[in-house]
């Protein structure tokens, strides 16, 4: 497959970037993601990672992860990069891509799960970048194309607990922070920002795709 899926593969290069800016020092601290360390974050995404690993070799993804990674010794940001890394080889030798998934007994179009998986590896790359300190936005025309499908794969309504409502953002935002911010993040505020937000909420008037 093209098109769509490339997205994926440009997500994990941004996430893989953000978390070579990880130390041991860092795990401890909050993200983005209420409730969650960067520690938690990372095994988190590291297990993402695994899943669409599994998907793109086998067509299938369990509901529950066979063996998920809990052991506190494991450095989880290594663990992170080599998931990233052998997921992006596994696309690049895969002669046939599934066109369909089955995750569980519910086949779905493989191409939703990736673009999935690209939204959520994305923001979990600015997660942890903001809980390092660096602040590295997601590259415009990523978040661009990423927000544009965002709404149709993750409405507003009917999201909880999974994701937090949608946060308003001024209308010089940007579409990684009005990306950021449709998945309940705040997006930090810019230099000379004006004080109020604008009145429409994080989605954004969407171009075309």
């Amino acid at each position: 497959m093209n098109g769509r899926p490339e997205l994926l593969s440009r997500a994990i290069s941004y996430a893989v970037a953000a978390a070579l800016d990880v130390t041991p020092a860092l795990l401890p601290r909050p993200t983005p993601c209420r409730g969650w360390n960067l520690d938690m974050l990372l095994r988190h995404a590291g297990e993402s990672l695994a899943a669409l690993h599994d998907a793109t070799v086998t067509g299938h993804v369990a509901l529950i992860p066979a063996a998920p990674d809990r052991d506190p010794a494991a450095d989880p940001a290594r663990t992170f990069r080599d998931r990233a890394g052998r997921l992006l080889a596994a696309r690049a030798t895969t002669e046939c891509r599934h066109q369909v998934l089955d995750i569980g007994d519910l086949p779905l179009p493989a191409i939703a799960i990736e673009c999935a998986g690209a939204i959520e590896i994305a923001v979990h790359g600015w997660d942890i970048s903001q809980a390092c300190g660096q602040n590295r936005p997601i590259p415009e025309v990523l978040a661009a194309s990423l927000l544009a499908i965002a709404p149709l794969l993750i409405p507003e309504t009917g999201r909880h607990p999974l994701f937090s409502p949608p946060v308003t953002v001024t209308a010089q935002a940007g579409p990684g922070d009005r990306l950021v911010a449709y998945l309940g993040r705040k997006p930090p505020t810019p230099p000379h920002a004006p004080d109020h937000p604008e009145s429409t909420p994080a989605p954004f008037r969407r171009p075309a795709p």
